[in-house]
């Protein structure tokens, strides 16, 4: 898809790290380096930190705040964070506070159904977020388009957008029809070993381009 993969070293002890998405937040200005709330993955951040910095400035979260990267919604300037069993209001909020100078707005949403905010919603272009509403306070989201995932793949919300292409697993045939019938470019990956763990097409990986952008 014309992209350059960068493809870290293996963390044999720590066995979450391969669930990259959750150990940083990257935008186009600036790196953000969180405290995840599960205190066994803390140290997955030391190998993502040196290639980040490769690439972006760097900001850190402090105590007491808590954050996952999985929790973390952007579209355009709107920063969407999830408060759930991994991420905090302290989290938002200092997050909110770095995030500010550069014209984010954040806004908390309450996740409830399922471990992060993207396992329930993802933004898949066309002013269009794929959604489980039963999993999230879904009335923040109400400046979108919000499509249904069907009832019996209560998981497909989660989606990674790419160019023009939204990439889903392929275990969700049903939702492959419903997008293609929308207009959606649809690619599918085999992550069935993932999904074991809840996971989705965007927690492996962290998306963005290669030269930082100065706020004007």
């Amino acid at each position: 898809m014309g992209l350059h993969v960068i493809v870290l070293p293996a963390e044999l002890e720590f066995p979450d790290a391969v669930f990259v998405e959750d150990a940083a937040i990257v935008i186009d200005e600036v790196a953000v380096i969180p405290i995840m709330g599960a205190p066994s993955r803390r140290g997955e951040a030391a190998s993502l930190l040196d290639t980040l910095s490769r690439y972006r400035p760097v900001r850190f979260l402090c105590e007491p705040a808590t954050l996952d990267g999985g929790d973390v919604l952007r579209i355009g300037r709107s920063v969407f964070v999830g408060l759930s069993r991994r991420t905090n209001m302290a989290g938002a909020a200092q997050l909110a506070e770095i995030l500010r100078p550069y014209r984010y707005e954040v806004q908390p949403i309450t996740v409830s159904g399922c471990l992060h905010l993207k396992s329930a919603c993802s933004y898949i272009g066309d002013n269009t977020i794929l959604v489980n509403r039963s999993w999230i306070e879904s009335e923040r989201l109400s400046g979108f388009e919000l499509l249904d995932v069907p009832e019996e793949e209560p998981a497909a919300a989660n989606a990674l957008l790419l160019k023009d292409s939204v990439i889903i697993p392929a275990s969700f045939p049903n939702t492959r029809t419903l997008l293609e019938q929308r207009g959606f470019d649809i690619r599918t990956v085999d992550v069935s070993e993932l999904q074991k763990a809840e996971a989705g097409m965007t927690c492996c990986s962290l998306i963005f381009n290669a030269e930082a952008t100065a706020t004007s």
